[in-house]
């Protein structure tokens, strides 16, 4: 006879504190709302294990009106790639990485993905 253990389910916290206090070490996205300049400063982290490989990466979307060289992010020592870029809040934006201009990848922490009009693929989405 196989025993069975009880697993208690895992408690997920909420997108707001989540990403708060988010640990930016395996990637993601992490939102200071700066009140007395009006914008919300945006990091974004694209972790080694996503472009092992990639020799330049940038985050395209539209914000910069989706122009794939506006945005370089910057190689860190452990091979993360990042970026923060000061957005105006109240609002959503389709983004995602370019890698080597030529492979697109989402963000895996994005708020939410969008259906692309341009292909079989879906845009990552930060809410500011």
């Amino acid at each position: 006879m196989h025993k069975v253990e009880k697993v208690e389910p895992k408690k997920i916290p909420s997108k707001k504190s989540s990403q708060k206090n988010m640990d930016l070490s395996k990637g993601g996205i992490k939102k200071e709302y700066l009140k007395s300049e009006g914008v919300c400063k945006v990091s974004f982290r694209l972790p080694y294990s996503a472009a092992p490989d990639a020799k330049s990466v940038h985050i395209v979307g539209e914000f910069n009106n989706w122009a794939i060289h506006t945005n370089p992010m910057k190689r860190l020592k452990k091979g993360d790639y990042t970026i923060t870029l000061e957005l105006s809040p109240g609002r959503e934006y389709q983004f995602r990485y370019l890698i080597d201009e030529s492979k697109w990848e989402n963000d895996h922490y994005a708020d939410r993905y969008i259906r692309s009009p341009y292909g079989d693929c879906d845009n990552s989405v930060v809410a500011v």
